[in-house]
């Protein structure tokens, strides 16, 4: 089986990109366990019924990095997630987002470019490039904003730091996933969202509000000119994001593009409202929700969803699960890994 190499692969997109991967692929994940636990494996090995190489490694680290690909020479792809991904911790420790999340990345292209063979790069980024898009729903095409958030700055800067060297490196094959909101666990509950400490994100602090884990959710602004007053977002059930990468990967192996560096869209096409997502939740599980309104939050954008047919066209993938499906995934996981 040809060898591809997850980094960030006991996160959360990366653990289920990983099952997927498995049916085709021998996969290396790669992980330094800074916000996750090792535990993450056995889960995946669990679905899969293969067990993963796993090398701990911190790619900020050169050295790191060097031995993965001396390693690994004959993995013919490699898909990034590894990054720091906090919204709000970027704004307040930007230096700490910019060291990690870009120097990872300058690391891993100076030992792709050592390679003599063809490769394929997956690269996570975030529908966070667009900032407060003037079209909705937003394309590929989008002008790319000022970011609103340093963790924001690092995907975009990224994306260039890719795209120029696309421009000197024909071995390599480039497809930068822009996501939206992945939410969701695996159906199996074997592998889901489990954040170290205070989840950033919407739909884990929920689950852990309904399992008495925190005491309310603070709802960031409900004045925005939404026809609920919350903000609206692109919920996408993580399985169906895991698979767009098996589709990408394979877009790129079979050289179906045109040019060696392509963006494309993952979600839904769909925008759905926080308090609709609160009210998805209760209405799903039966359980109550305690919840406050809280102030905006800093470098929270209005509204974000995504025009994914570019994506549909061109990968032959599209989104198959519910945001109902999603939820309800999410709370069996907490449920689990909790023993509710």
């Amino acid at each position: 089986m040809k060898k591809i190499i997850v980094t960030g692969g006991l996160g959360y997109i990366g653990s289920h990109t990983a099952v997927e991967l498995s049916d085709k692929f021998q996969v290396v994940l790669v992980d330094n366990l800074s916000n996750t636990t090792i535990h993450v494996l056995e889960g995946i090995s669990s679905i899969s019924n293969l067990k993963p190489i796993f090398e701990k490694l911190d790619l900020k680290n050169k050295s790191d990095v060097k031995s993965l690909f001396d390693k690994h020479s004959d993995a013919i792809g490699l898909i990034h997630f590894a990054a720091y991904k906090a919204i709000e911790e970027s704004v307040g420790n930007p230096l700490k987002y910019y060291e990690n999340n870009l120097s990872s990345l300058i690391y891993i292209l100076q030992e792709i470019d050592k390679l003599n063979h063809s490769f394929s790069l997956i690269f996570s980024s975030s529908a966070t490039v667009y900032g407060q898009s003037i079209n909705l729903p937003i394309k590929e095409e989008e002008s790319i904003k000022i970011a609103e958030s340093p963790y924001g700055n690092t995907k975009k800067i990224s994306e260039e730091i890719l795209h120029d060297y696309s421009k000197v490196n024909s071995n390599l094959n480039i497809i930068s996933l822009r996501y939206f909101n992945p939410i969701g666990s695996h159906q199996s509950s074997n592998i889901g969202e489990l954040p170290i400490g205070t989840p950033q994100n919407l739909v884990p602090f929920i689950t852990q509000t309904a399992a008495g884990i925190h005491e309310k959710i603070t709802i960031f602004g409900n004045d925005y000119n939404t026809p609920d007053g919350t903000c609206i977002r692109d919920y996408i059930h993580v399985v169906d994001l895991a698979k767009a990468h098996i589709a990408a990967i394979q877009n790129l192996i079979e050289n179906k593009n045109e040019t060696n560096y392509n963006v494309y869209n993952i979600g839904t096409g769909k925008g759905t409202s926080v308090m609709q997502i609160i009210n998805s939740f209760i209405k799903n599980t039966g359980v109550e929700l305690n919840y406050v309104i809280g102030k905006r939050r800093i470098g929270d954008v209005k509204i974000s969803y995504a025009d994914n047919s570019k994506a549909i066209r061109e990968l032959n993938w599209e989104p198959k699960l519910s945001i109902d499906q999603a939820i309800l995934s999410a709370w069996e996981w907490e449920k689990k890994i909790r023993k509710i």
